[in-house]
């Protein structure tokens, strides 16, 4: 609270400032020439004023808002502080702080309105840059296994340091250009212990220019056994550093004169700092999953091919092994990353809940362990939903998990369905129509209100390192908005959580069957195959799944190459393609190939969930990383089709 006998130093420490001393039983306004001046008033007639000159020059859009505070002042309030636009005499909106007080009388009625107002406009567009720099620029990538000596990196990330662009590094290069002592981009071995501080800012000496710039890195651990992987980004912040210096000058100035703006300042840069965060999240989450998948996808098919060329040897079959589930980790996690970003492939279908909780009871028990048991709460003639049978499982599992680490001593773990109408569910948004609503309910130690606010925040976890990915429950969330649905957490410190997924019921016009899961056999027959992507290593190795299989292979690493195959060799049978590549995806190239060849099947190979599906009836989908069964699979899906 400011004084009446702290104004003077307060001004004296002020530059752009100004006063006012309004008498309220007179309705008269006194201000300095600086109130005058940034209000544009006349100083030769500021000592006697109407108090609508208060308003005067305020900002059309924040006047309202204004004299509402004022009049809360003239009713009894005591203190001002609001920040509004005024509009200076060529008509540039200008940006005040204004801090007051009133005065009461002995019958606490008040008298007097007497304030400072300073010019924040420099501060408030130093903010405005701060935000747009730090949400600016490219991304690079990287991943570092514990113990390697080099580092996988994107084109990106090369770029950013200045250094030549390489698939692989040595950790010695990209440490090499930061400045510092002890200042490590990629964290060194230290026999298998998990480095700390993953989210940080380096300053760096550019390899190719020698410019200095900030780099800021953000990333994840993945144990495995003993080691583990650090999968991570980095980005240019520079142009935030220099105006969050220059930011901090400013406030720092202003600090001096008025107290509330030290708090203000730091909800702004706590709020930006968790923006920042989930944009490296978000950024993350998309860009690097479409690259994963593809070196997923040439690790997965290349062990595929080692393990039925080379000696059978048990101890070498189990190292492919070993590799294998590595692989299908990897994955697992990228699937997951596609589920928060809501970019999963889902195969929609009429879902019977009770069927498919118990035929999955027998799965989740066994994970659960002996101390742990499981009751069953389901209504008669429930609706059947509308979701992937494999996705619900798997979020059903995740659920139960959950529920079992936060019971450690054993205990039931309840799943319960209900139906509710969408204006009875607490998930804002959903839309009108029946939901069902899928819930795990266990008794263990709840979580506080702050844990639960960040509970489905992807990579937060209460598990500690190495124990969770953090993704489990923003995978689920982001499974139910994808679904068209919602997805709540309840719960009590103490007393337990209960987890609920809504799902929209199907309409009731055929019987819901339980889902099945059916596998085609293998095409008998050679085909002649033209196989479409950008990315070396993927079109080799599924050339060589193909070739493994019997068929006669073509290769193209762009639409247009492609197209130019189609039209020299008319006996293609088959065309594989990737769908995210430069200058024709592969839905447009799949419509260049109808123009030559209508009756031509295709097979689109991809990652993402939400590839367009267009006019091409015959196009079958092919989700990446996929193996040699998934593709002779959906192989003879096309043919047969």
């Amino acid at each position: 609270m400011i004084k009446p006998e702290q104004i003077g130093s307060i001004l004296a420490a002020a530059g752009a400032s100004g006063t006012w001393d309004w008498d309220i039983a007179a309705d008269r306004l006194s201000v300095d020439a600086h109130f005058a001046e940034l209000f544009g008033l006349d100083p030769q007639t500021a000592n006697d004023l109407p108090t609508s000159a208060f308003f005067t020059a305020i900002h059309p859009e924040d006047r309202a808002r204004i004299r509402i505070a004022v009049a809360g002042i003239l009713s009894g309030a005591e203190l001002f502080s609001k920040e509004f636009r005024v509009v200076d005499p060529v008509g540039v909106p200008l940006w005040m702080h204004a801090r007051g007080q009133g005065h009461l009388d002995e019958n606490d009625q008040p008298v007097r309105f007497t304030g400072i107002l300073v010019d924040v406009t420099e501060r408030k567009r130093t903010e405005e840059r701060l935000r747009v720099a730090q949400s600016a620029g490219g991304v690079g990538t990287f991943e570092y296994v514990d113990g390697y000596a080099t580092t996988a990196v994107s084109d990106e990330f090369c770029r950013l340091l200045g250094l030549h662009p390489a698939p692989v590094l040595p950790v010695q290069t990209i440490n090499g250009v930061l400045q510092g002592e002890n200042a490590l981009l990629i964290p060194s071995h230290r026999e298998g212990a998990i480095p700390d501080g993953l989210d940080a800012e380096f300053c760096i000496r550019r390899n190719d220019d020698g410019a200095m710039r900030w780099i800021a890195r953000r990333g994840e651990i993945v144990r495995e056994g003993a080691g583990y992987r650090l999968i991570g980004v980095i980005y240019d912040v520079t142009a935030a550093k220099e105006n969050e210096a220059k930011l901090r000058e400013l406030n720092d100035t202003l600090e001096s004169r008025v107290e509330q703006e030290v708090a203000n300042r730091q909800q702004a840069e706590d709020a930006l700092r968790q923006a920042q965060k989930m944009e490296a999240v978000g950024q993350l989450t998309g860009g690097i999953a479409h690259d994963f998948n593809n070196l997923l996808m040439a690790i997965t098919s290349s062990l595929t091919l080692l393990q039925k060329r080379i000696p059978a040897d048990p101890h070498t079959q189990k190292l492919i092994e070993n590799a294998q589930q590595g692989a299908e980790r990897g994955a697992a996690l990228t699937q997951r990353m596609l589920a928060f970003a809501r970019r999963q492939d889902l195969a929609s279908e009429r879902i019977d809940v009770p069927v498919l909780v118990n035929d999955v009871r027998e799965l989740i028990e066994r994970t659960l362990g002996p101390a742990w048991s499981l009751d069953l709460q389901f209504p008669d003639h429930l609706p059947a939903v509308l979701a992937d049978s494999n996705q619900l499982e798997l979020a059903l599992l995740n659920l139960t998990v959950n529920a079992r680490d936060a019971m450690p001593e054993g205990g039931t773990i309840k799943v319960v369905a209900q139906c509710r109408e969408a204006k009875d569910i607490p998930p804002d948004g959903l839309l009108a129509g029946t939901y069902i609503g899928l819930s795990v309910i266990d008794t263990g130690s709840g979580m506080d209100e702050a844990t639960l606010a960040r509970a489905t925040e992807p990579f937060f976890t209460t598990k500690g390192i190495g124990k969770g990915t953090g993704l489990g429950l923003s995978m689920i969330h982001g499974l139910a908005k994808q679904l068209e649905g919602g997805f709540t957490l309840d719960s009590i410190v103490g007393r337990g959580t209960s987890a609920t997924l809504w799902l929209p019921a199907a309409e009731p016009d055929a019987a819901p069957a339980a889902p099945q899961r059916e596998s085609r056999a293998s095409f008998a027959g050679k085909l002649k195959i033209l196989v479409v992507d950008d990315d070396f290593l993927i079109l080799m190795n599924t050339s060589a799944l193909l070739e493994d299989l019997g068929h006669e292979v073509l290769e193209a690493n762009s639409g247009a190459e492609a197209l130019a195959l189609v039209r020299q060799y008319p006996d293609i049978d088959l065309v594989i393609t990737d769908q995210a590549m430069p200058q024709m995806t592969g839905t447009q190239l799949a419509d260049h190939v109808t123009e030559i060849r209508a009756d031509i099947p295709i097979i689109l190979a991809s990652g993402y969930g939400d590839v367009p599906a267009g006019s091409q009836q015959r196009i079958v989908r092919l989700g990446k990383p996929f193996g040699q069964t998934m593709l002779d699979q959906a192989i003879s899906a096309a043919m047969a089709g």
